[in-house]
């Protein structure tokens, strides 16, 4: 008579299924959490390292064919997320209180749609279930209230910022403290202490993902992150034309001398398809941004559609995310936003495996 499967024969039948980002089994990984095995019954749960996996059915129904291929007919998967820190721990670096990962989504020029790509970018990790902050870092531009559709005013707990709330999204902007028409003038030591005040002065709660738009170009932003915030890494927005993909050469450039992991390109603008005869055409050339990343060895994120709905959802508030979910455009959104996770998971798991058998540094007193 066959002997019953135990939680190590289960254990090893799980051993095939393979997180496809990170590329090693759920076992090994840890991910199997909570496993009980008795009376020709299995029940477990997987831990991923993001809500925002796009596979993660998959992994479940794979999950459930080993082990009843062990001979348990009633196997019972629940699917969960804990989202690590990609940033190395430096000590220079303290993290964030209440953020993992910081995002800075960022371009080599203005006009190719950054703001609306990092708000469309945090509302679709948002729907995926994950915890998203948006903070508006381009302090002369501030133009996230607009697409967001807020008009308040930021309150305090006493001590710190309390982020406006909308969409699902803990928001931040300078936006919020100053008059529609005011212009912002400042030198790059008011902009270094405004970014630490709205980065570290807030009251973010358990977020997964704080995505930081950050203002075009290379500048005293992007130098103060580096130099005192660890970002995870940073995505980059251009448009497939050679002169914006010049431009955005020099960002991605830019964020590895100041250490910052690129975690992708984003081609944004890259085709129009007409809503009559629904022919495509590349109004401002083809693969520019596919290509790029390609010469700079970095992920490729996807591509965005020139789609007047994005426009008008931005101009009234209601982004397309939050519009029209279901979408073309709205799903090429989503599928960054499952790309840039994946990226976040790889990044977390190569610092957990460096931290291994580290030894932690005592501040000397």
């Amino acid at each position: 008579m066959p002997s019953t499967p135990d939680r190590d024969a289960v254990l090893n039948a799980l051993r095939v299924v393979v997180d496809p980002d990170i590329r090693k089994d759920i076992v090994s990984l840890g991910f199997v959490k909570d496993l009980t095995v008795a009376s020709g019954r299995a029940s477990f749960t997987i831990e991923l390292t993001t809500p925002a996996c796009p596979v993660k059915d998959q992994m479940r129904d794979q999950a459930v064919a080993a082990v009843r291929a062990l001979g348990i007919t009633d196997v019972q998967v629940q699917l969960t997320a804990k989202v690590r820190s990609a940033a190395a721990p430096e000590s220079n670096k303290p993290p964030v209180a209440g953020v993992r990962n910081i995002v800075a989504v960022g371009a080599g020029k203005g006009g190719v749609g950054k703001t609306t790509v990092a708000v469309n970018l945090a509302l679709s990790l948002a729907r995926c279930g994950s915890r998203v902050g948006l903070l508006d870092g381009d302090i002369y531009g501030p133009n996230v209230p607009i697409m967001m559709g807020l008009n308040t005013q930021l309150g305090t707990d006493g001590e710190r910022i309390m982020p406006a709330e909308k969409y699902g999204l803990q928001v931040v902007s300078i936006g919020f403290l100053t008059n529609d028409d005011a212009p912002i003038i400042w030198r790059g030591p008011m902009l270094h202490q405004t970014v630490q005040q709205f980065v570290r002065g807030v009251a973010w709660a358990d977020l997964d993902y704080l995505i930081i738009d950050m203002p075009p170009g290379t500048g005293d932003i992007a130098l103060s992150l580096s130099q005192s915030i660890p970002v995870a890494g940073s995505v980059v927005v251009t448009t497939p034309q050679q002169v914006s993909l010049a431009d955005s050469r020099r960002a991605v450039r830019m964020y590895q001398k100041l250490s910052i992991p690129t975690l992708g390109i984003v081609e944004n603008m890259s085709y129009y398809t007409c809503p009559n005869c629904h022919f495509e055409t590349d109004l401002f050339g083809h693969g520019g941004g596919e290509g790029l990343a390609h010469d700079l060895e970095v992920p490729f994120l996807g591509r965005l559609p020139i789609y007047q709905p994005i426009r008008e959802g931005s101009d009234a508030g209601i982004p397309l995310i939050v519009a029209e979910p279901a979408s073309a455009a709205a799903k090429a959104f989503l599928t960054i936003a499952e790309r840039t996770a994946a990226q976040i998971s790889i990044a977390a798991h190569k610092t957990a495996e460096a931290n291994k058998g580290r030894i932690p540094l005592i501040p000397v007193r």
